[in-house]
């Protein structure tokens, strides 16, 4: 069975959707699906299952900008943000352009007949999609393997090993002894939300993050609804978490000793008297060097406060089989043990991405605006922020994207490529703006940003704004 059409959007997560709301109404005379690899929609708000999982970035700006989110609670549940995108995809027409249990398996790209053939699993057989464009939302990790680090002696554990990306159904972990190794935003969620009904909860860290307390409903946000027209209130609240991450990015950048001391300052206010600041909560790292974690409500300083959860700054010895032996001797006992230990980078879905035969080792390329990659045709990654709103970045390259596509059309042309100038002289660089072990160990498996040019790695939502309204896109494009 084969099938052509003008796009293919891969993934029905929050960057798929986005693209594909972004195509229907921006290309309305463009053919188009959106193949999910799953059985459902909603990519991570979908697939984690674990205690207590929520958004860490304000559902303002992480919420689809053509479906603004309404609810108070700008901090959201997992199961909330899932209902969401379901209701927005109803809302917006989108349903009947998914196809759900289609997973690519394969990429090829031919010059000759400028389109791509996608080789695609679906519903027990392989089918073949021709495409002249392929937009990848398929997200930035491996939604089948968790990244699991060495952890020492972990194979002699007796009890429950656990990752959240794959959290058995049912678990139950009433009164019991539960280690979470991390200290991210999983690990951050899960201390409060176990430690209700466990026996005790110990969050064990290599090292710490910098752990922000904020409102769950802001009494400005409060204030706006109440005094002005929706249209206007709206506006208003989005503004504000548009510009109060970025200028609390720029604080962390030109002041950084003072933004740590008020940091040290504001966190020793929250912590109960028998957990110190240091170690526990004094990073290696500059506030803004990665991503900030968010208690809401404090809630994660209010379990702290209770006999059923604690804190230890340590390194594992070894684990054994009751439980874990650190470095500095002291032992924890556990019946359970969470590895909340990140994310597994991967691109395009894990999918075998060929031109002309030739495989591609995405690695080896440099990243155009962040969207496109260098000498790849016709296909482009829906990439959003790591710093801030995922979705921000991820629907302002889609729209980028099709300002690309519609250049193509005027020029007529039907392929269109990066090509690196080799008379500039271009530096690598990361492709993503923070520095978190789950990043470190994907390097090698991602594309390099430049340190010039439309190579360069994306500055943030404002610029990148200007670029998509009022910039040049056709810069280092080879229209054919």
């Amino acid at each position: 069975m084969e099938e052509h059409l003008d796009i293919v959007v891969v993934g029905a997560g929050l960057a798929g959707i986005t693209a594909a709301y972004r195509v229907k109404t921006m290309l309305p005379s463009k053919s188009f699906v959106i193949l999910e690899a799953r059985e459902s929609i909603g990519g991570t708000w979908d697939l984690f299952k674990y205690p207590g999982i929520r958004s860490d970035s304000d559902l303002t700006t992480y919420g689809f900008p053509f479906a603004p989110w309404t609810k108070e609670r700008q901090i959201a549940s997992g199961a909330e943000i899932a209902d969401y995108v379901r209701e927005t995809v109803i809302s917006c027409g989108l349903g009947g352009k998914i196809r759900l249990n289609h997973r690519v398996l394969t990429a090829d790209w031919s010059s000759q007949e400028k389109r791509w053939r996608l080789t695609v699993s679906g519903n027990g057989r392989n089918v073949t999609i021709y495409a002249n464009f392929v937009m990848w939302g398929s997200g930035y990790y491996d939604h089948w393997e968790g990244l699991n680090p060495i952890i020492p002696g972990i194979e002699n554990f007796r009890g429950i090993v656990v990752h959240p990306q794959f959290w058995p159904e049912g678990l139950d972990y009433t009164g019991k002894q539960v280690v979470v190794i991390g200290s991210g935003a999983t690990a951050i969620t899960l201390l409060p939300a176990m430690s209700k009904t466990a026996a005790h909860v110990t969050m064990l860290q290599r090292s710490p993050s910098y752990v922000l307390p904020i409102p769950m409903v802001a009494a400005e946000d409060r204030i706006l609804k109440s005094f002005l027209p929706t249209w206007i209130s709206s506006r208003l609240i989005r503004w504000k978490y548009l510009f109060l991450p970025r200028l609390t990015m720029e604080l962390c950048k030109y002041f950084p000793g003072l933004v740590r001391a008020g940091m040290r300052r504001l966190t020793t206010t929250f912590l109960p008297i028998h957990v110190p600041h240091d170690p526990h909560f004094k990073p290696r790292y500059n506030m803004g060097e990665q991503r900030i974690c968010l208690a809401p409500d404090g809630d994660f300083f209010k379990c702290l406060h209770t006999p059923n959860a604690s804190i230890v700054t340590d390194i594992i010895k070894t684990v054994t089989p009751a439980g874990i032996e650190l470095e500095s001797g002291n032992r924890i006992s556990a019946d359970i043990i969470v590895t909340a230990t990140g994310l597994k980078i991967q691109l395009f879905g894990g999918v075998h991405v060929k031109v002309d035969g030739e495989m591609v080792t995405i690695s080896e390329k440099y990243a155009w605006n962040g969207t496109m990659l260098q000498d790849i045709p016709n296909a482009a990654m829906m990439i959003g922020y790591t710093s801030t709103a995922w979705t921000l970045g991820a629907d302002i390259m889609a729209q980028l994207v099709i300002k690309v596509m519609g250049a193509m059309e005027e020029r007529g042309a039907k392929v269109v490529v990066p090509r690196l100038d080799l008379g500039m002289e271009v530096h690598p660089a990361p492709l993503l703006d923070i520095n978190a072990t789950y990043v470190k160990v994907a390097i090698g498996s991602v594309p390099m940003a430049g340190d010039r040019g439309p190579w360069r790695r994306r500055a943030g939502y404002y610029e990148d704004c200007w670029k998509v309204r009022f910039g040049d896109v056709t810069q280092e494009l080879v229209f054919e």
